[in-house]
């Protein structure tokens, strides 16, 4: 994982920021800690299209103040909260709270006391959910400025080629030329990235344009 990686880790305790940042460093993970769901919410609003670069969070589920519970479920109201998977720590106590929220969209979570190696590889294959996710929301945003590249009259041809219409039909419908209907095509297709309609289609299947 690249060095923009980052792991948050929100714990009241300061040994275990201290012990878990030591433990990440070995394995040459950046983390940067919290000592509070409180104060780590008040971060989070200040992303309004969340984090840019690959992250988790590691969040203690019992917690003075904001609980690590109530942390997750204010985050799972944020459009970007599948860009910063969460693991849980939590004591045998906890162990049913910590399932059913797996269940309800965290990414996994660790029992204390935890195995290192169990921690750490845990934070990795968060950290690949996160960078996947990033991609493919970047993905989709840049064929959304694509889509809003092509000019007006681009737009419309496009959208009865999706609709499977054939040059002639466009063109009546448009009440221009086959010829002017055959230019926005190639057009469309070139800007779009598409060699062919079905490629368009799919394409703006993935961003929900269609």
């Amino acid at each position: 994982m690249g060095t923009g990686s980052t792991v948050f880790l929100i714990d009241d305790d300061d040994a275990v920021r201290d012990a878990l940042g030591w433990l990440l460093r070995t394995r040459r993970l950046l983390s940067t800690p919290f000592d509070s769901a409180d104060r780590f919410w008040a971060q989070a609003q200040q992303w309004p299209d969340g984090p840019q670069d690959p992250c988790c969070a590691v969040l203690d589920l019992r917690m003075p103040g904001m609980s690590g519970l109530a942390l997750f479920e204010h985050l799972r109201t944020l459009h970007w909260f599948e860009t910063m998977p969460i693991i849980f720590l939590s004591g045998h106590a906890d162990l049913p709270t910590a399932v059913d929220a797996v269940l309800r969209g965290a990414f996994d979570f660790c029992e204390k006391p935890f195995s290192n190696n169990a921690l750490v590889e845990r934070v990795e294959r968060a950290l690949d959910k996160s960078a996947r996710v990033l991609a493919e929301r970047h993905r989709c945003q840049a064929l959304r400025q694509r889509i809003a590249d092509l000019t007006e009259r681009e737009q419309a041809v496009m959208r009865l080629m999706m609709e499977g219409l054939p040059n002639k039909l466009i063109a009546d419908q448009l009440q221009i030329s086959i010829r002017t209907v055959e230019v926005h095509r190639a057009r469309v297709l070139d800007k779009m990235n598409a060699r062919t309609v079905v490629d368009l289609v799919n394409l703006l299947n993935k961003t929900g344009q269609r």
